[in-house]
């Protein structure tokens, strides 16, 4: 990897860090899912310096060229990702059923008293 394309990851890493905890600061991220983006910006970073560690884990998985390595990781960390997401918006239509059923009956019960 050439000095630019190293620079270049460094400063995507970084990026990314300072934009997450901006994120959390102005709570439009919770805490619970910033350590997973944070952890994914050291990644980065530790990989674009460590160029050789990359290499090792291509050739430990099998891969002909780390950067296609690297392109498979991204994937199976996104369908984790989106994964997780779609177990917590289950969970959270779930609960909105509930509520909104719960408040219907309140409401009945309301207008039978009157």
């Amino acid at each position: 990897m050439n000095l630019r394309m190293k620079m270049i990851a460094v400063l995507i890493g970084c990026v990314l860090f300072v934009y997450i905890i901006e994120l959390v600061r102005r709570r439009k991220l919770r805490e619970e899912y910033s350590w997973l983006w944070l952890a994914t910006g050291a990644t980065i970073v530790i990989l674009s310096l460590w160029y050789d560690l990359l290499v090792a884990i291509s050739n430990f998985i099998g891969g002909i060229l780390p950067s296609s390595v690297l392109f498979f990781c991204g994937m199976v960390f996104l369908i984790l990702i989106l994964l997780h997401m779609s177990v917590k918006i289950s969970m959270l239509t779930d609960q909105i059923k509930t509520i909104a059923q719960e408040t219907a009956i309140l409401k009945g019960e309301k207008q039978k008293k009157k």
